[in-house]
């Protein structure tokens, strides 16, 4: 699904240019659930909106599904993003007048074509286990349905790949936990999934974790045996009753 080809991201110009990204090399089919890691700086958040054809790369090639993207137009990018692509952000971004179930349906305001989008948002929050949370505001939401709200809208348009930036780091760890289940069953079902984090707690659920540092990948290993949230999620549970 994602090819990437010697991609540099350069800002700035001669002896004050710093570069972001150093030649990165990579593939990941489509399908699979890869967790990129690192310290803060490291080019984590310049990848993903490369990825997510947010932002172009200075030099290389990036192909999203065969087609070549490191060179389009934003009007181009826009049509590829929002045809593709999901995000998930750490901060939520969700309209605070806007109940639960209409900031779902934001993002096909945008759409080309008309979609059934009532129906399908309401489909998504029951996934997401809100769908009795519908109506509410974001301010009457805690941070972790709050996130799973946004994830709901990611989904709407039916996108192939969801890319996630530290998308539990305003979370408890509960939370945190019930948002990585939902990657790991959205996953499951065939979507392929990004995530950026340094959380190596949450990395260690994915099947795939690159390491980056300094612009760099420095390794990319497959996870053998990846934790199972939803196990975790249920082994808290007895704990506490």
């Amino acid at each position: 699904m994602i090819q990437m080809r010697s991609i540099v991201k350069r800002y700035g110009e001669g002896e004050t240019a710093v570069e972001a990204l150093r030649g990165i090399d990579l593939t990941i089919e489509a399908g699979e659930f890869v967790a990129i890691v690192g310290p803060s700086g490291c080019g984590k958040s310049t990848l993903m909106n490369i990825m997510g054809c947010l932002d172009q790369p200075t030099g290389g090639e990036y192909l999203l599904d065969g087609q070549d993207v490191s060179t389009l137009a934003d009007e181009e990018l826009s049509r590829v993003r929002n045809a593709k692509i999901g995000f998930v952000f750490q901060s939520f971004i969700l309209l605070a007048r806007t109940t639960a179930l209409e900031n779902v349906e934001m993002p096909t305001m945008y759409a080309r074509e008309p979609l059934d989008t009532h129906q399908r948002a309401r489909k998504l929050l029951d996934d997401v286990a809100l769908g009795d949370r519908a109506h509410h505001l974001p301010t009457e939401l805690s941070g972790g349905q709050q996130q799973r709200v946004a994830i709901a809208r990611s989904l709407i348009a039916d996108p192939a790949m969801l890319l996630a930036d530290e998308p539990t780091g305003a979370l408890d760890t509960r939370a945190g936990l019930e948002i990585v289940a939902i990657f790991q069953r959205l996953n499951e079902q065939g979507r392929t999934i990004v995530v950026v984090t340094h959380d190596l707690d949450l990395a260690e659920h994915a099947r795939r974790i690159i390491s980056l540092e300094d612009g760099a990948i420095v390794s990319d290993e497959p996870v053998e045996v990846p934790r199972n949230a939803a196990e975790e999620l249920a082994e808290m549970t007895e704990e506490v009753s």
